[in-house]
């Protein structure tokens, strides 16, 4: 199983603190916020390579991370990928960048993929247990417990096996704070199917629609995020996230 990072994106909300740095390598809690991420997923078994799809204006800054992030042993092969952008207007996008690394690298069997800006302050390890037992794709989800908030996001109804039965992105009327986050399972099955979603001319940003267009295609499970989960957009989001885990390190 490859482990995708996706970490590609400009983040403007952010301007000036991701003009000249990007956002998943911004500090929280005194490392760079895609360390957290890794260090929620290094438990997981069956990972063989770590890769991050970045854009050409950040390559340098995640080649030099890899090269230090490496040398403390966490044992992950790592591959930094560039996607040949070099700013929002010429952004591959989620999906797009999803669908360059499954071709460049020629991507056949499984694969997990997480957003470098999505903060968990709890092991991810249940995730990959319960992923590695399907046969179908996953999808992580967090109830926000917030009927406005999750209009940002998406709106997703599972049935009881945990199932999705409905999804939609942005829903100006969601029938849940149920919402899908971007930590997704999948198996090579799936792998096919991502392929035609973008030879089809679908929106190739935003990952969620991946998974709105997939679920009526192929059964689609869902996996509970334990603990706090962060979707740092914007100064707000990141400071709040900094001072939770600046409190952990201290403790």
């Amino acid at each position: 199983m490859q482990l995708l990072i996706l970490a590609a994106g400009y983040a403007t909300r952010l301007y000036p603190l991701t003009l000249n740095q990007p956002k998943p390598l911004l500090p929280v809690g005194g490392k760079p916020m895609i360390n957290h991420v890794l260090d929620h997923l290094s438990g997981i078994q069956g990972i063989e390579r770590v890769l991050v799809v970045t854009n050409h204006k950040f390559i340098s800054h995640f080649e030099a991370w890899s090269a230090a992030y490496d040398k403390k042993g966490a044992g992950f092969d790592f591959k930094i990928i560039d996607d040949g952008s070099t700013s929002d207007e010429d952004k591959l996008g989620a999906i797009g960048d999803i669908h360059l690394v499954i071709e460049r690298e020629n991507i056949q069997g499984d694969l997990m993929v997480v957003a470098g800006d999505n903060l968990f302050d709890q092991s991810l390890v249940g995730f990959g247990a319960f992923c590695q037992q399907q046969q179908r794709p996953v999808l992580g989800v967090y109830d926000v417990k917030d009927w406005e908030l999750v209009k940002k996001y998406n709106s997703i109804s599972v049935d009881e096996q945990g199932t999705i039965t409905h999804f939609e992105e942005k829903s100006p009327n969601p029938k849940s704070t149920l919402t899908g986050i971007a930590l997704y399972y999948y198996p090579s099955s799936v792998i096919p199917l991502i392929r035609q979603y973008i030879a089809e001319g679908n929106n190739p940003d935003q990952p969620g629609r991946l998974v709105q267009w997939l679920y009526p295609r192929v059964p689609f499970s869902t996996w509970q995020v334990p603990g706090t989960w962060f979707d740092i957009g914007g100064r707000e989001s990141l400071e709040e996230a900094d001072a939770l885990f600046s409190k952990k390190q201290v403790k």
